[in-house]
């Protein structure tokens, strides 16, 4: 081995060893209320391959993407949380600690939130089951960040049921997830510096949450993007309903269904779910949110089908106790302090040109003007290609001082 190399391995042998700790041994105790275990090493070659071949496969569309130059060290932590919408309710959750393979020791850190998904553990702590976050571990990972998301309350190894569009278990989440991290970090010898965010689709969504709460905690954040949020799901499913484009997702069927489900379960209204979807698919849709085996065909991407007839009357919406929990799921309502960045696609099949820019619009409409909010096209792309897109311009403003 030629010597340079050489002493780059013993340097991170030195550095490494509560990390081989993990490894070694499974799950490690930090605290009370947090443990982490190692979960796999992907080398450049692994990482390169993502940018390069399984994200293209995944997002439809090419993108130009900065290589990987350092390995990634992958670990799930599991940590405490509270429910805020059942008074503060204990909950275990899970999320993924990604660590560059470098000799620094003080690294910039990136807190992904994670898009709608249909499989329970796909995840960011089961990496080899979500693109998405492949994509954020190579891209950002590979560059010497560390990243971090929460699997979101219900998901990953949680057994509870999933609180889909759940704001404030959506910022709890998040929240903790960072708190758990930062222990993590500390039991394996390292810091984060500068912490920026991230997040598309209903990550998208849960980053501007994320962002309001760690606003108000008085959390520095060097920046927050998002990639196709859903800022305002009022407005979102208002769409679907009453405004349907011709590019509307046959996938929009889902929203309504894991939301409606998640409102009865954490909002705690019973029944909400059978008031909302068509009875001649509520069994079918009841198993798709607790994940149980059904046939996706069964399920109508009609919505006149799925969902009960009054539900497109604008008046009956807004009024019932699902719109009315629905206009209370909003992200973007605040005086915003740290620099956004809202990327939305053109030819978006689920966002909106429109919901795309909405955060900036309301933000600029407040007297004067608040310019911390910026929306960015990314051209004619779709909802995915809207996030393969939007990433390597994160990376490119996050590397900014």
């Amino acid at each position: 081995m030629p010597l340079p190399r050489l002493i780059l391995a013993l340097a991170l042998c030195l550095i490494w060893p509560a990390a081989s700790l993990a490894q070694d041994k499974g799950p490690v105790r930090v605290t009370s209320d947090v443990s982490y275990e190692y979960l796999a090493r992907w080398d450049v070659d692994r990482l390169n391959k993502i940018l390069t071949v399984d994200t293209p496969k995944f997002a439809g569309i090419t993108v130009t993407y900065t290589a990987a130059r350092n390995a990634v060290r992958l670990y799930r932590i599991t940590y405490s949380s509270v429910v805020p919408e059942r008074g503060n309710k204990p909950i275990t959750a899970t999320g993924l600690l990604a660590v560059p393979e470098i000799s620094d020791t003080t690294l910039p850190m990136i807190s992904y939130q994670h898009g709608t998904v249909y499989g329970k553990q796909e995840v960011p702590s089961f990496p080899e089951q979500s693109p998405e976050t492949q994509l954020m571990i190579a891209q950002f990972a590979g560059q010497g960040y560390l990243v971090i998301g929460a699997d979101y309350f219900g998901m990953g190894l949680s057994t509870a049921p999933e609180g889909y569009m759940v704001k404030a278990s959506h910022q709890q989440a998040t929240y903790d997830m960072l708190r758990a991290s930062r222990a993590v970090l500390d039991q394996l010898k390292l810091a984060s510096s500068r912490l920026a965010i991230a997040g598309w689709s209903q990550g998208g969504f849960v980053t501007m949450a994320y962002l309001e709460k760690l606003e108000s905690a008085g959390v520095p954040v060097a920046a927050a993007a998002t990639a196709s949020a859903p800022v305002d799901v009022f407005v979102a499913l208002n769409g679907f309903l009453n405004f349907p484009r011709s590019n509307d997702a046959s996938w929009v069927n889902s929203l309504f269904i894991l939301s409606a489900f998640s409102f009865e379960n954490y909002y705690g209204v019973p029944g909400l779910a059978r008031s909302v979807i068509s009875d001649a698919y509520y069994d079918v849709a009841r198993k798709a949110y607790e994940r149980e085996p059904f046939n996706v065909a069964d399920v109508p991407s009609d919505l006149h089908k799925l969902l009960k007839p009054d539900y497109f009357d604008a008046q009956y919406f807004a009024t019932s106790s699902y719109g009315r929990l629905v206009a209370q799921t909003q992200a973007y309502r605040w005086i915003i302090k740290t620099p956004v960045r809202n990327y939305y696609g053109e030819t978006d099949e689920a966002i909106s040109t429109g919901l795309g820019r909405l955060a900036m619009t309301y933000q600029q409409a407040i007297g004067a003007g608040n310019t911390k909010v910026e929306a960015v096209s990314t051209g004619p792309t779709t909802h995915r290609g809207t996030f393969a897109t939007a990433v390597p311009q994160w990376k490119a403003w996050f590397d900014k001082p």
